[in-house]
């Protein structure tokens, strides 16, 4: 492992391996294959950066990366150039004439790493290009694509058992950040990975405050987080990423937040091609930038000081939800997963399975990925908990989640349980039809209303015995009664609610139901204008600094942003953040100094090191 440890040092700067990196890396340097399923931002890349960089130095041949996202292909081959390696990409974004001068470098022995789009890959001239080319690695990024099941099926990615057919002497590793157990096993089927070693990591991304909170004016609670959680008293803002299900919602939502004081970007599919670029490359290379986006968005960035991902609509499976709340805090500093939910988003999430055009399996499938989550949006345990045991990891009461520090409170909710499933069941009896929550409500609570009238409800058993309880309250509980399973939606009837299957033993008497107390809510904006209250998870690289190590941190931050602008890459592939506040902090006067701070490798040092020295003593 000294060679791998060289490399650490001299290409990436780092001293020491993390976790089962050193493992992996000696296993696929030595020619095995594995699978390796790692978080976040917990150093996927470096497990087949250095092995491939190991055997194209031992004679073996290019390193091929298989990725589906074309940003984090640019910016890591962009991050490994400055680093000193021979890095190129192949995919739609080049030119021919660009394409084929990588070909040429290919074929002539002069790259170390080759990116290359699984689309790409696929075709049958690169296949010629392989058959011509020494290939000493294969990696497989974002492995969980190969899932039909899956939150991000890529069809492409059924196809890449061929590089096992074909290069069965050449290393393959297979990677992915979030997988359960049926997609792992998908994974090493379709991959052909059935002799390759497992790597399971922890999932766990410590670093990560979750927290879900029930939907009122969602834009108004979200505002109001980013100003407790994100906004320095000057007013600027941390980078943060807000997800929404519609392309409207995206526009609409980031124009709200300019409106009031936020710097937010839109993005979506269905902008125009070279404005969404424009957005994405200002959201890599800008600080204290908001996009507003559909999940189209966010899968390849690698800009490591994301400090919140926020959600203003349900994501469609825990997968998905982790994948997405995985693009903040990729430098292991605390960042924020916040996420507004109500019975709509139920509703809305479960029309679209049931509209969609998959067959009855995967809807099944769908439906219970969906239940999952739900599961996690109404637990009065730890959501971290929940969150590791769907992918099959056990652990304890985490400390940094919503419900963990502010710990809900529990009723026993058995008879308002049993006056929503009596109300379902005596009004579709009266009627012969099924409805949804809102009319159940006002059924409940004795809202004479016109429609009410026309179905003769209130005359029916449960009219006005709800009276007691708030609109919002029994929204609360029918959300969770359809997370037990105790109710499902019809979407025949337009999100109508019917009995689930467990509704009887409720309604018997024989089981009892123990349900969230729905938090009262403070004033819209109160939090937000108050501030303070989470600032403690706010990232400040600058605090406790004296006055000469803020000087030291200006004048770095500086020189990056113009030396970025030079190179034509984002700032933090010149330096990231956590290197910049160590040199401000420590002020190396010695290249021998300057070599010792962490993310500074021998490329780096060279060719950095004197403009380095020079900022700091003019500092």
């Amino acid at each position: 492992m000294s060679a791998a440890l060289a490399i650490l040092k001299d290409v990436f700067g780092y001293h020491a391996f993390r976790g089962r990196q050193a493992e992996i890396i000696e296993h696929v340097a030595e020619g095995g294959d594995c699978l390796v399923l790692m978080p976040t931002g917990g150093g996927k890349s470096l497990c087949y950066q250095i092995p491939a960089l190991l055997r194209q130095r031992a004679g073996h041949g290019v390193g091929i990366v298989v990725s589906p996202l074309i940003a984090l292909m640019q910016d890591q081959v962009a991050a490994l150039t400055e680093a000193g390696v021979r890095a190129a990409v192949l995919n739609s974004t080049l030119t021919g004439a660009e394409a084929s001068a990588v070909e040429r470098d290919l074929l002539a022995g002069r790259l170390e790493i080759l990116y290359v789009a699984p689309e790409r890959l696929m075709t049958p001239r690169f296949q010629d290009l392989l058959d011509r080319t020494r290939v000493g690695l294969f990696a497989i990024d974002e492995a969980h694509c190969v899932s039909q099941w899956g939150h991000d099926f890529r069809p492409e990615y059924i196809q890449l058992s061929v590089l096992h057919e074909r290069f069965p002497q050449v290393p393959r590793i297979a990677l992915t950040a979030t997988a359960d157990d049926v997609t792992r096993q998908e994974i090493v089927e379709r991959l052909a990975l059935h002799d390759a070693r497992v790597f399971l990591s922890s999932f766990d991304r410590p670093n990560i405050r979750y927290r879900i909170v029930e939907k009122d004016n969602a834009r108004q609670q979200l505002l109001a987080f980013i100003k407790a959680e994100h906004m320095a008293a000057d007013g600027t803002h941390d980078s943060g990423i807000v997800y929404c299900l519609s392309r409207r919602k995206v526009e609409e939502t980031a124009d709200w937040l300019r409106g009031h004081g936020i710097n937010a970007l839109p993005y979506h599919a269905g902008m125009d091609a070279a404005v969404r670029q424009q957005h994405q490359a200002r959201f890599r290379d800008e600080e204290g930038l908001v996009m507003v986006a559909t999940i189209a968005f966010g899968m390849g960035i690698d800009k490591p000081d994301v400090r919140f991902v926020a959600h203003l609509d349900l994501p469609k499976s825990m997968e998905g939800y982790y994948q997405e709340t995985g693009r903040a805090g990729r430098d292991g500093l605390p960042a924020n997963a916040w996420m507004a939910y109500g019975l709509g988003d139920v509703v809305q999430q479960k029309r679209m399975i049931d509209e969609s055009e998959a067959d009855e399996t995967h809807k099944r499938v769908s439906s219970a990925k969906l239940d999952a989550l739900l599961g996690l949006c109404e637990t009065a345990g730890c959501r971290r908990v929940r969150i590791l045991a769907y992918f099959g990891e056990s652990s304890e009461p985490c400390g940094n989640c919503d419900t963990c520090l502010e710990p809900p409170a529990t009723w026993d909710g058995t008879r308002e349980a049993q006056m929503a499933l009596s109300c379902v069941y005596r009004t579709a009896q009266a009627s012969r039809v099924h409805f949804g929550a809102t009319h159940l409500i006002d059924v409940l609570r004795g809202n004479a209303t016109e429609k009410i009238r026309q179905w003769g409800h209130d005359k029916v058993s449960t009219f006005g015995i709800g009276a007691d309880r708030s609109v919002s309250e029994w929204h609360a509980i029918f959300r969770q009664l359809i997370a037990h399973g105790l109710l499902v939606i019809d979407h025949g009837g337009h999100g109508a609610l019917l009995l689930g299957e467990s509704a009887r033993a409720v309604l018997k008497g024989e089981t009892s139901i123990t349900l969230r107390r729905q938090v009262s809510k403070p004033a819209r904006g109160e939090r937000g204008e108050r501030g303070g209250a989470g600032r403690g998870n706010r990232v400040d690289h600058t605090a406790q600094m004296d006055e000469q190590q803020l000087a030291n941190w200006e004048a770095l931050r500086r020189w990056r942003t113009e030396t970025a602008r030079e190179h034509g890459v984002p700032a933090y592939v010149i330096f990231h953040d956590a290197t910049l506040a160590e040199l401000a902090r420590s002020a190396p006067d010695s290249m021998a100094e300057l070599a010792e701070v962490p993310g500074i490798g021998a490329a780096k040092l060279e060719r950095y090191g004197d403009e380095l020295l020079e900022v700091l003593q003019k500092a």
